[in-house]
């Protein structure tokens, strides 16, 4: 028997759950006692594993306090709609952003209020990159 792999879209809303959560702060086992659930559900929900259902997901953007339509920001779509939105940011973005690094880096960065200096870290950034040795 062959385990099912969780949709496209329910690992990303999760991952957008989780990115928020981190956003504010907040544990899983705090988000999960806002909620009435233990925090292992609040994990099967960030990976995807487990699907949120609507009632739900209005009670979670209500404690993270962002309209339920955040959490499909950037989603997969089945059908393409060339010509009639904006392509949304590249899955990697999303991913980077729902680590703790990510948002860590992304706090800091968005507070450098010089932007020549943060110019400046991004040419560092990409610095690094090119001396890195190939894995």
């Amino acid at each position: 028997m062959t385990k099912k792999s969780p949709n496209p879209v329910d690992k990303h809303v999760g991952s957008r759950v989780r990115m928020r959560r981190m956003m504010v702060s907040m544990s899983q086992e705090k988000l999960g006692e806002n909620l009435g659930i233990t925090f292992q559900q609040i994990q099967k929900y960030e990976k995807g594993t487990n699907r949120i259902g609507a009632s739900r997901l209005q009670h979670i953007s209500t404690v993270l306090g962002v309209p339920v339509s955040f959490f499909f920001e950037g989603a997969p779509s089945g059908s393409p709609t060339a010509g009639f939105s904006e392509d949304s940011s590249p899955a990697y973005v999303s991913d980077f952003l729902a680590t703790s690094e990510g948002l860590a880096l992304t706090r800091a960065f968005t507070r450098i209020s010089d932007s020549k200096v943060r110019r400046r870290i991004v040419d560092l950034v990409e610095a690094l990159v090119d001396e890195a040795p190939a894995s």
